[in-house]
């Protein structure tokens, strides 16, 4: 049974998936749902109330161009038939009242209406006109049934005659319960009835007042095409904000989870921290009293002992090497940075690995390149580097070739790849590799690459692996090329 027994294996994610059984709150999630609700209620509500804008807007301006056309044409109609400046049209409309104004002859009253109507009856778009008298009875219209009618109970006219507005616009379907809507012909859409009010000479009283019922074709496609543009600039608006607002929450929930698996990992290393370095600081003296022992019983061992004797060495050293592991491992972080070589760093893993290397039948190939130093601290590289070799070594004990190459992939960094034709792993294995405490050899502690994944990122750097089955391993460490007078400063005390 190993001294260290390895805490259950639990993933990140089953810690994850654990966590969220309880009832975690999912932010992308519920962001989702919410600002989409909120964003498409606003969307809606600024395109309901544009639209409606804009058809308020547009009819009503029609609305007081068709008046001012009318009050002009009856201002005209009035000099044309030399009628005195104090008399209106809106006094001649009403036939009944043709002997009412003595100056004005009957004969030139009533030719003076006749051309205003004309003009009134040729408006385009028109689907009805009508003119009211005072007594609300109809003295006109486009369609002949309505001539004599007395129209009572019609707010809307009442209102009119008592606004003394340029003109009173609505617009809306057909009604039958109201009696002057008694169109000539259907409209296709819409219709726009508008009441312009004929004043006295004062225009101080309306005597008359014209309805003018119009479906203006031009403005209801103009007005379509309004409505098509808002609300696709209202979609296409809403759905902008949308994704934005979804990136943004999308990376900060990615930005959590990741923070989260952190600080489960952190979490999984400061509750193991305390036993771990205990055992660990207790375990060391015993081991060095093991290995001086057997170093002297080696000198006086018989041949046939000397072996035991070396395999007791050697299982006490990689003891000590995995409590040098564990203790490194539970040390608190230092982001303090420096350049370091990296040739030079493994030229000096190589020599302390050579014993090893022979005696496991290893040829390893390696040429060093003249490269720039990397981010990191001498001490952590080195720990990096005895790790992957020791992986390397254990994974061909009984021979192979250990290859290591050094390029640069890109401006600004520089990548080491540690190949090996061990045994390999499987694609689960490969899942698992960086997690803490997961190891595929019996009665190791699985906390050599979760301390190289821990030590590259520290340092803005990265490691891939890559392995398969009885064919080998390859291990990538991509670093962050040494840059700056301090760097350059720290270098050049190294090489001196």
């Amino acid at each position: 049974m190993p001294l260290l027994e390895p805490p259950e294996k639990v993933s990140d994610s089953a810690l994850l998936q654990r966590m969220g059984s309880r009832g975690q709150f999912n932010l992308l999630r519920w962001f989702s749902a919410g600002s989409f609700l909120i964003i498409a209620a606003v969307a809606f509500g600024l395109g309901y109330i544009s639209t409606r804008f804009v058809v308020k807007e547009s009819i009503e301006r029609d609305s007081i161009l068709t008046a001012q056309f009318i009050q002009a044409i009856g201002a005209a109609e009035i000099r044309h038939a030399s009628i005195t400046p104090n008399h209106t049209m809106g006094e001649m409309l009403d036939p009944r009242m043709d002997n009412a104004y003595p100056d004005v002859p009957p004969a030139t009253r009533a030719a003076a209406r006749i051309e205003f109507l004309d003009h009134v009856e040729h408006l385009p778009d028109l689907l009805l006109a009508t003119v009211y008298a005072l007594d609300r009875t109809v003295v006109w219209s486009t369609n002949p049934e309505l001539i004599g009618v007395r129209i009572e109970n019609d707010d809307e006219l009442d209102q009119s005659f008592e606004m003394k507005e340029a003109v009173s616009t609505s617009y809306h379907e057909i009604d039958d319960e109201r009696p002057e809507q008694r169109l000539l012909r259907e409209p296709l859409y819409l219709f726009v009835e508008n009441y312009i009010p004929m004043f006295n000479a004062d225009k101080s009283h309306v005597i008359a007042m014209v309805e003018i019922y119009k479906e203006p074709a031009d403005l209801v496609a103009r007005i379509q095409r309004g409505f098509k543009s808002i609300w696709l600039a209202t979609l296409m608006g809403g759905l902008m904000i949308y994704l934005a607002l979804f990136w943004i929450v999308r990376r900060a929930a990615r930005l959590l989870e990741s923070q989260q698996k952190q600080l489960i990992a952190n979490e999984t290393f400061v509750a193991l921290g305390e036993m771990s370095s205990a055992i660990a600081h207790s375990l060391r003296n015993p081991l060095a009293t093991i290995r001086s022992s057997a170093e002297l019983a080696l000198d006086i061992a018989s041949q046939s002992a000397q072996k035991n004797i070396g395999d007791i060495i050697s299982q006490v050293d990689r003891m000590s090497r995995w409590v040098r592991e564990l203790l490194v491992s539970l040390r608190p972080a230092n982001d303090e940075s420096e350049a370091v070589d990296l040739v030079l760093a493994l030229e000096d893993t190589l020599s302390a690995f050579e014993a090893q290397i022979q005696r496991s039948n290893v040829e390893v190939h390696f040429s060093a390149p003249a490269v720039e130093s990397v981010v990191s601290q001498q001490v952590l590289l080195t720990q990096i580097l005895n790790s992957l070799f020791a992986n390397a070594l254990e994974a061909m004990p009984k021979g192979g070739v250990l290859t290591i190459e050094i390029e640069s992939p890109q401006r600004g960094q520089l990548s080491m790849t540690l190949s090996d034709t061990g045994k390999g792993m499987s694609p689960q294995q490969q899942q698992m590799v960086f997690k803490p405490f997961f190891t595929t050899k019996q009665g190791g502690l699985g906390v050599g690459l979760a301390l190289v994944k821990r030590i590259m990122e520290r340092f803005e750097g990265s490691v891939e692996l890559t392995s398969r089955e009885q064919e080998g391993t390859r291990v990538r460490l991509t670093f962050k090329v040494a840059t700056g007078e301090e760097y350059g400063a720290q270098h050049t005390a190294s090489r001196g």
